[in-house]
């Protein structure tokens, strides 16, 4: 078969196999965590100061500089805290972790897409998503979904339920106890819980849907943190609130796209991981190792650690120099998108 970039189909997609929901935030108590009540927003009015820094023009002239720190910012914001009385925040979403990988949602051609799956087939039999399932199953257990919420918490504990019917099973981890910076900790429903999932993205047909609750001891009171939207609407920005965050049906929660970016923060097989002067830690599986941060890309094509170098020849059948590559490619293919080559120069 041909190998080159003209076999690659110029139509091609993958439907995302990781399918969280949004996560719905809840206070209550550690002591009667069985109690608990809907998180809503609250809207403030807050007076700040001007802390942003300056243009030369303007910080170079006194007068300038000084009319314009000593005018009050003035905000309207979205604040999100527990009541008086709870101390801790319950995070809850569902993950439906989907089978299929093999065939794309959509391609173009038929050549290509005979020789992808065959190189599927190949690392399925191989390594059977193994490594990825670990993954993921140590990012539920280790809360790495809770972002800011994980701060400071004193203590983390996290409920798993496979819901099928023909499947229940349940699982419990300390989150306190499984390290965010690496994928070595060890454990029994740990192994458990990545068979379940490894299975399933290795089926071509199967689903698994999980429900995840989160317990995070944080302090009576305490601030909490659902998603913030982004504000495209500049328009009349001073009569309009600067912070706006998310809720459903009025609850506080956190979008999907945050829940999912965690799960899939798996990548520690990119150049930089291993220099502590420019390393990010894992990182979320981009096709481009995109941190937006950090406003930097780890992955880029002229190094050729993107996808993208590793898909061409991966798929057309072509052995890729270490495991860990096809370990990348498969996470983004789970992750899913519009991977097509265009046959215009």
């Amino acid at each position: 078969m041909a190998k080159n970039k003209n076999a690659i189909a110029s139509v091609l997609s993958f439907e995302k196999k990781l399918v969280p929901s949004d996560g719905y935030l809840y206070g209550t108590t550690w002591e009667s965590r069985n109690e608990v009540t809907a998180l809503t927003l609250t809207e403030k009015s807050v007076r700040g100061t001007i802390s942003n820094r300056e243009k030369p023009a303007v910080a170079n002239d006194p007068l300038k500089l000084n009319a314009k720190i000593e005018k009050p910012n003035l905000q309207r914001v979205d604040s999100c805290s527990l009541l008086p009385y709870q101390d801790t925040l319950k995070l809850q979403f569902t993950l439906k972790i989907l089978g299929g990988v093999q065939k794309p949602s959509a391609c173009n051609n038929a050549d290509f897409k005979q020789s992808y799956g065959v190189a599927v087939a190949s690392y399925i039999q191989q390594h059977g998503f193994v490594e990825l399932a670990k993954r993921y199953a140590t990012n539920i257990a280790n809360a790495r979904f809770l972002w800011r919420n994980r701060v400071g918490a004193e203590y983390l504990l996290v409920q798993v339920n496979a819901l099928n019917e023909d499947s229940k099973q349940s699982w419990e981890f300390d989150a306190t106890q499984i390290p965010l910076r690496n994928f070595s900790y060890q454990s029994d429903d740990i192994t458990s819980l990545s068979k379940r999932i490894a299975d399933t993205l290795a089926s071509e047909d199967q689903f698994l849907m999980l429900e995840v609750i989160c317990f995070a001891k944080v302090g009576k009171a305490q601030e909490v943190y659902p998603s913030e939207e982004l504000v495209l609407d500049k328009s009349n920005s001073k009569e309009k609130k600067s912070k706006i965050l998310y809720s459903n049906n009025g609850i506080a929660a956190m979008h999907t796209q945050k829940i999912g970016n965690a799960l899939r923060t798996v990548d520690t097989w990119y150049p930089e991981f291993s220099d502590p002067e420019t390393s990010a830690g894992p990182i979320a599986i981009e096709p481009y190792g995109a941190v937006t941060n950090l406003g930097k890309a780890f992955r880029t094509p002229k190094d050729k650690q993107d996808f993208y170098s590793f898909f061409d020849a991966f798929a057309l059948g072509e052995k890729l120099a270490r495991v860990e590559d096809e370990h990348y490619v498969m996470a983004t293919l789970i992750r899913g998108g519009v991977f097509g080559a265009s046959d215009k120069e």
